[in-house]
């Protein structure tokens, strides 16, 4: 059996960043109708917290997360909203 988008996303992150809290969300259903949909590619939202993002900008976190899943991007994902954090910054922001 073929891993799901979510499982191949959350694997690619897993493996990058090994992250203390990793969500992946799956709005595609939201986003029917749309092109991206209509070609195949879903719309998923992450929110991820490593220490991998220590001393990097928000720019630069969405960057390491867009290489990370690099060969899924424009087929198997039109879109990606990404919140990446430290462990620190998780802790202050409530989370």
């Amino acid at each position: 059996m073929s891993a799901t988008r979510v499982e191949r996303i959350r694997a690619a992150l897993q493996e990058r960043f090994a992250p203390t809290r990793l969500e992946i969300g799956d709005d595609s259903a939201l986003h029917a109708g749309h092109a991206g949909a209509r070609e195949g590619g879903g719309h998923y939202r992450v929110f991820i917290v490593s220490e991998a993002f220590q001393g990097c900008s928000r720019v630069v976190r969405q960057r390491m997360i867009y290489d990370a899943v690099g060969d899924m991007m424009h087929k198997d994902i039109h879109a990606l909203a990404i919140r990446a954090l430290t462990a620190a910054e998780a802790e202050s922001q409530g989370h």
